[in-house]
């Protein structure tokens, strides 16, 4: 290229460097001098119109300026105007003032082939009372935004250097405070180290941690036992009734157990006071760890509200949550408040850097927190939740179904029989309602007796549907006496 291209080109890529869009293109600006520039032309309109042939262009697709494709490809800046003018002279392409270059508005995209179904791409049931997750329209968009342009605009430099294994000090010291504040956690901020969710610090903990045996409840969920069986140790399950797990049939071979106090998944009930101080004394007692992970917590809908199992024995418990249930699985952002002792060993087992979590997303969320603005959010979802749990217990009272596991959370049992549940679930397939089996998280090894009936998340609906679906559900449970 000769200095005048060189001169044309880089005072060209200035533009494009400010406000140029990216486009990728099947295009190759090089070629014999002799005729280049008429040939870059009509490659580039033939590149353009396969662009928009094979769909990659949708109509309507604003195109970057011709300046910056022509600096983009490294052609000049006439090349790229001319290929434009060809194309919006033949009806691909359309330009107005103050609007830019768009794909015309009439012109289709060859449809591609079907892709194959897969459970990653299966279409949710109309009818949606699947668990596991909260309501996508509570996101709080606006208050991320905020958070965002705050902590990005006041965070120094230093803090998108790669980071330490333990995760962003800003979120660490402001989940410190929010979980001794929302949850009487006892903690300070080196004690914890930040992940992408619980699944994952479960994975960092085992078996190093845990060790080769670890008790789990007899119903309990699946990606728990998942994770640490693929890491090679193995679950024991640990019997259940209504005052949570049965702490003196933990086996004695049992190296750590596994817990949801707060509000057993998918039971729903509580560790009672005289089994939690008998889990803080079997750790003491055996050298063990017990771990807890706070399902649910910040949703509790009676007046007594249950802390953490963790200000009991902060030595002796490992402290998980995340943000999954009151923000969105999305984000992926959850924690570990471990004992003293524990901190460097699992933070340094990750490497020398944080392999996995966003640290932009760990400063939002540290900003959020700051700001107040998380604490607004849980108030306001609590009370979301809290009506439609409520809207859910009215309609199954008028046909005389009572609910169980409600005091919290986003889910509800209803509990039957096991031939009474088989028959249910293929109703509801048939009737296109996403409900679960409360069998489905038994533990294979399970001795105490089973489980069945119905686990109905009220959390998932859209707004706009949810009368609807819980009369669809009604209708289910009415019909299938």
């Amino acid at each position: 290229m000769n200095n005048r291209a060189n001169s044309l080109t880089n005072k060209a890529w200035g533009t494009a460097a400010s406000t140029g869009t990216d486009l990728h293109l099947d295009f190759v600006a090089d070629g014999p001098s002799r005729g280049r520039g008429a040939r870059q032309r009509r490659d580039l309109a033939e590149s353009l119109r396969a662009a928009i042939t094979d769909g990659r262009l949708t109509a309507g697709s604003r195109l970057p300026p011709y300046r910056s494709l022509a600096a983009d490809l490294g052609i000049a800046r006439g090349t790229a105007a001319a290929a434009y003018s060809d194309l919006i002279a033949e009806g691909w392409l359309v330009a107005r003032q103050g609007a830019g270059t768009r794909v015309a508005e009439r012109v289709t995209a060859t449809p591609p082939m079907p892709a194959a179904r897969s459970s990653a791409t299966a279409t949710p049931p109309r009818h949606n009372f699947l668990t596991g997750q909260p309501n996508a329209g509570r996101f709080p968009r606006a208050d991320w935004i905020t958070a965002t342009r705050h902590a990005l605009g006041t965070a120094p430099d230093s803090a998108f250097d790669p980071c330490p294994p333990h995760g962003s000090w800003e979120l660490r010291t402001a989940l410190a405070h929010y979980l001794a504040r929302a949850r009487g956690v006892l903690a300070e901020a080196d004690q914890i180290v930040l992940t992408p969710a619980v699944q994952y610090s479960l994975r960092l903990l085992t078996p190093a941690v845990l060790g080769r045996s670890v008790a789990v409840e007899s119903h309990g969920l699946m990606f728990h036992r998942e994770a640490i069986e693929e890491r090679g140790a193995a679950t024991i399950p640990v019997p259940l009734d209504d005052h949570g797990a049965v702490i003196d049939a933990i086996p004695p071979r049992a190296t750590s157990v596994l817990l949801t106090p707060s509000h057993q998944s998918p039971t729903g009930v509580s560790l009672s006071p005289a089994r939690r101080t008998a889990v803080i004394d079997w750790a003491r007692r055996t050298s063990g760890l017990v771990v807890e992970d706070d399902y649910d917590g910040e949703y509790r809908y009676a007046r007594d509200r249950v802390g953490a199992l963790q200000a009991l024995g902060p030595d002796v418990v490992a402290y998980t949550g995340s943000v999954s249930k009151t923000l969105s699985p999305s984000v992926r952002i959850g924690w570990l408040v471990l004992p003293h002792r524990l901190v460097e060993q699992v933070a340094w087992s990750k490497g020398l850097r944080e392999p996995d979590a966003s640290i932009v997303d760990q400063l939002v969320l540290a900003e959020m927190i700051n700001s107040g603005a998380y604490d607004r959010h849980i108030r306001r979802t609590r009370q979301f939740y809290r009506r439609r749990r409520d809207q859910l217990i009215a309609a199954l009272a008028e046909i005389g179904i009572n609910v169980s596991g409600i005091a919290g959370g986003l889910h509800a049992v209803i509990a039957t029989t096991a031939d009474r549940e088989s028959a249910l679930i293929r109703a509801a397939i048939e009737r296109d309602i996403g409900v679960t089996a409360l069998s489905f998280f038994a533990h294979p090894a399970a001795t105490d007796p089973p489980r069945h009936g119905l686990v109905v998340g009220f959390g998932t609906p859209s707004a706009s549907s949810y009368t609807t679906d819980v009369a669809a559900l009604t209708s289910l449970l009415r019909d299938i006496a």
